[in-house]
């Protein structure tokens, strides 16, 4: 049995390259409401890949400066991870010059993950881009992670054989129950519940508690409450050989 330490794990993730994937995104539909990316489930798994060793790049379809959803600045949503980021300049800058997506080449990165808020379900869900690139991690055996409304992005993925990636795998996604809380059922153009309860195994669990499932290379997490526990299995992913034993404590 591997024991994993601190040491461990660092030098089990050190130097891998991880791409995050943020929505440019930033109407809610026709509400004429802000959206874009959700603060938490950027900065926590940002900081567990960097705390880790990991060298991470940050994309977006348009490039520069994504829109982030203004609700997820509220008091009750700011946790540590997103203080220590808001406080960390170098960080911001990385994320305010994120490069463009199609300037990506996933050969240079090790995995990727998209963290969610709702505009990845308009744009990042449809865009060509991002549907190439993760096909091109998940036909070359790379993880492929995202959270909350992120696993959007695999709607439309298929592998070398035309199969959706998702057909079979266990997996999950916010919860419809969870839309219904915050009032968007009737304003997302589709539900994820819906969605990948077709093809794939959906679980969930009760609204607002951590979820995350791994499947293979295929990492997903419910709601930001699940993203920091996302972001270590797709660390674990990364670092553990398939069939072998885990050099991260989750």
């Amino acid at each position: 049995v591997t024991v994993a330490t601190h040491s461990t794990r660092t030098m089990a993730a050190a130097g891998k390259k991880v791409l995050m994937v943020v929505t440019s995104h930033d109407k809610l539909g026709d509400t004429g409401k802000a959206t874009g990316f959700w603060l938490e489930e950027f900065a926590a798994p940002f900081y567990i890949f960097k705390d880790a060793g990991c060298i991470v790049t940050v994309a977006t379809p348009k490039g520069g400066a994504p829109p982030c959803d203004p609700g997820s600045r509220g008091d009750n949503f700011l946790t540590d991870m997103t203080k220590r980021f808001d406080a960390d300049a170098e960080s911001t800058k990385q994320l305010n010059e994120s490069v463009k997506l199609d300037t990506i080449d996933s050969a240079a990165f090790d995995a990727v993950f998209y963290p969610g808020g709702h505009g990845p379900l308009w744009d990042l869900a449809e865009n060509p881009t991002s549907i190439k690139l993760i096909e091109s991690f998940w036909n070359a055996g790379k993880p492929v992670g995202a959270v909350c409304h992120g696993p959007a992005v695999l709607k439309n993925c298929k592998d070398a054989s035309g199969k959706s990636i998702i057909e079979g795998k266990k997996m999950t996604a916010f919860t419809n129950s969870e839309e219904a809380a915050v009032g968007l059922t009737e304003v997302v153009p589709f539900s994820l519940e819906d969605e990948f309860s077709k093809t794939s195994t959906y679980t969930k669990v009760d609204d607002w508690h951590s979820h995350s499932v791994v499947d293979g290379m295929l990492v997903t997490g419910q709601n930001p409450q699940s993203s920091e526990e996302t972001a270590k299995n797709l660390l674990k992913t990364l670092t553990e050989p398939i069939g072998g034993a885990s050099l991260l404590e989750i």
